[in-house]
């Protein structure tokens, strides 16, 4: 099998986008989910308030992460809202390529999804996400992305964020994806998970091996919950590095403590989402960003795109 081949699996494995979330969805529910996960958010293997939930289905995979962040709500609000600033959040993921957001009423986040090498001869998947702001109020914010379809038969995407205040300085988080899935896009991550995935794990620990060590999830709950801890990072990097300040006072120097910030984040977890070195991924990134200045507009990088295979 040619690695072409293999990125699709992939690419089918990543775009988890997600269902409606059972939980939550209104600021008392929120605050409730953060009362009753108090214990886990006390004691986890994250070292930090976050606890992390996976769920699988035959037509559907769900993921969520609930965390407690040391940042005043009105901050969080309001840094997270506009579509523009989720292709900076989204575009710090070893996988998303390029990201820009349309403006106007309806509010578009066009993405393309490639291999984590930055191969430039693989053009990766472009997904169109709605990206809608659904409330937004002094006690509660809830942003919602959705796509109708992506590769290899998902389907039915649907990413949410929502955020309530907890004190003056801290929030509560809830970060929630799933898709739908038929037998092509199943034949194709079960190809993955058989080839490039087979050592992948998740967090979720189901028991112990037989030398003692931890035996964590692995197959398709596994692929959720790297890209869950994936995604949260990217919006923790990003909200803490924000703004301008001393330290960084441009957006080149902003989107490079932002790249290092995130990938610092992830070495953290080491054995779920150690992927390339440090010097790799901030090559590629520094590549892609370069590419999304230059075509900033993704329907004309993807006509771009087309021309060269024509001419190829």
């Amino acid at each position: 099998m040619g690695w072409p081949a293999l990125w699709r699996y992939c690419a089918a494995a990543w775009l988890a986008g997600a269902t409606v979330p059972v939980l939550a969805q209104d600021a008392p529910s929120l605050q409730a989910r953060h009362r009753a996960l108090q214990q886990e958010l006390a004691s986890n293997p994250f070292n930090r308030p976050l606890h992390l939930e996976s769920h699988e289905t035959p037509e559907r995979l769900e993921g969520d992460v609930y965390a407690r962040l040391d940042r005043p709500y009105a901050e969080v609000g309001r840094l997270l809202q506009g579509a523009q600033r989720w292709c900076d959040i989204m575009i710090l993921h070893i996988n998303v390529k390029r990201c820009s957001a349309s403006s106007g009423a309806a509010q578009t986040l066009n993405v393309t999804i490639g291999p984590k090498n930055d191969d430039p001869k693989d053009e990766g998947h472009d997904v169109a996400f709605d990206y809608r702001i659904v409330t937004a109020r002094p006690d509660y914010l809830q942003i919602v992305l959705t796509a109708e379809e992506g590769p290899l038969g998902t389907s039915d995407y649907h990413v949410m964020l929502e955020a309530v205040p907890l004190d003056r300085g801290r929030s509560f988080i809830h970060w929630s994806y799933a898709y739908g899935y038929g037998l092509a896009a199943r034949a194709a991550m079960s190809a993955y998970l058989a080839t490039l995935g087979r050592d992948k794990v998740g967090f979720s620990v189901e028991g112990r091996n037989d030398d003692g060590t931890l035996r964590y999830v692995r197959g398709l709950r596994g692929v959720i919950e790297r890209n869950t801890m994936r995604y949260y990072l990217a919006i923790e990097a990003y909200l803490g590095d924000a703004t301008p300040s001393a330290n960084a006072p441009d957006e080149a120097a902003l989107r490079e403590r932002r790249l290092r910030s995130w990938f610092a984040a992830t070495e953290r977890y080491p054995r779920q989402l150690h992927e390339v070195e440090l010097a790799a991924y901030l090559d590629a990134k520094r590549r892609q960003m370069a590419r999304r200045r230059a075509v900033p507009d993704w329907r004309a990088a993807a006509a771009l795109r087309r021309r060269q295979r024509a001419i190829c």
